[in-house]
């Protein structure tokens, strides 16, 4: 058995403690939290993704639909201003709501897929690079940098996997990190 001085934690989450270029640094802890949202979701039955938690009113996998829909917001329609679906029909409750017909495997599958063009967005971008005109902003005056739209991920997932932390304590008192 080990002692607690045995024990040494990790000191800190995301990029290594060598990682000091605030790009890498930025791209590192939004992966890292692209990852701990999976991380969490593991070990759930399909049932316990998709119902809704009592008190919180949504389930871990409309979460994850969700923030699907918050990288194609930011990402595709906001940065690139690709002319996409920005909202789904129906508002707030149909992008947090899976519908019966919509498998997680479906609900998963589109939630890589707006990963993945996020990345492929970012990879050739410098963080100074504005959004593109016409898509989520009209004018230049709007058109944040990429560094701040990355940002704006960045909170939305350390609040959500904040969120999901406690989901998964009400489901089955799982605690994170």
């Amino acid at each position: 058995m080990q002692s607690s001085s045995d024990q040494v934690p990790a000191l800190l989450d995301g990029p290594g403690v060598e990682v000091t270029d605030g790009r890498e640094l930025l791209l590192g802890y939004l992966d890292w939290y692209r990852e701990a949202l999976m991380r969490k979701l593991a070990g759930l039955s399909d049932d316990e993704l998709r119902e809704p938690v009592e008190s919180l009113g949504w389930s871990p996998l409309g979460l994850v639909q969700h923030l699907g829909w918050v990288e194609r917001r930011w990402m595709r329609w906001g940065f690139a201003a690709e002319d996409v679906l920005a909202y789904p029909p129906g508002g707030d409750e149909s992008e947090w709501t899976v519908s019966v017909d919509r498998s997680t495997a479906q609900v998963m599958a589109a939630y890589r897929s707006e990963v993945a063009r996020a990345r492929a967005l970012v990879a050739d971008a410098s963080l100074n690079d504005r959004a593109c005109l016409g898509g989520r902003f009209r004018t230049s005056d709007q058109a944040p940098s990429l560094g701040r739209i990355l940002f704006h991920l960045l909170q939305e997932y350390a609040r959500h996997v904040g969120h999901l932390d406690i989901a998964r304590q009400l489901l089955d008192g799982t605690t994170g990190e």
